[in-house]
């Protein structure tokens, strides 16, 4: 096992090795600990070396804590769908209603309703996100999204987004990971402005 770990050791970078055994050491087993030590120790990395690559491991980790701090719970998210969901139906209500006074009626019996509200849903969250990084709901909660290294999404990102959220049980995935489906795979997440 241990030379296992010497052999991956080896071929990390003395950032990632002075990582290992300062801010993520609880993430590690001990004999990836000491092959990371042993690694360190037979490179000669001088001790004002070890310092620098400390401080900016440091500072990553400050960064990332920093950033989880602002990620939102399942509360807020559920505020968000509640909100949002409340402005579809009176957006695809306002397009049923429109379509009806230009003389086009929506059948209950066919496809057309559940595309109008297809339309409305995918149109309401891709325009809001790419405009703003915002919908109504983030909005009212002040929060945004964002990328998981807090830079603004692309639009792609936000069409990738959005139509994850027609995955189903997208909306149950919150109970189980603090970002669901739609922002694991989009690799978005939202947080507080």
């Amino acid at each position: 096992m241990e030379n296992e770990f010497m052999a991956v050791m080896a071929n990390r970078s003395d950032q990632e090795l002075i990582t290992i055994v300062t801010t993520d050491r609880g993430k590690y087993q001990p004999l990836a600990i000491e092959a990371a030590e042993k690694e360190i120790e037979k490179r000669g990395i001088s001790a004002e070396r070890q310092e620098e690559l400390q401080a900016q491991s440091y500072a990553a980790f400050q960064d990332t804590r920093h950033f989880e701090s602002r990620q939102v719970d399942g509360g807020i998210r559920f505020v968000h769908f509640l909100v949002d969901s409340i402005v579809i139906i009176i957006l695809f209500l306002m397009a049923v209603f429109g379509l009806a006074i230009l003389g086009l009626e929506i059948e209950d019996e066919s496809l057309t309703p559940l595309m109008t509200y297809c339309f409305v849903f995918l149109g309401y969250y891709i325009c809001m996100e790419c405009a703003w990084q915002q919908t109504l709901g983030k909005m009212i909660t002040q929060t945004k999204v964002v990328t998981m290294t807090d830079d603004v999404p692309t639009n792609g990102d936000i069409i990738a987004r959005t139509f994850c959220r027609l995955i189903p049980f997208d909306r149950l995935s919150f109970l189980f990971t603090r970002n669901g489906f739609h922002d694991s795979i989009s690799k978005t997440t939202v947080i507080r402005k």
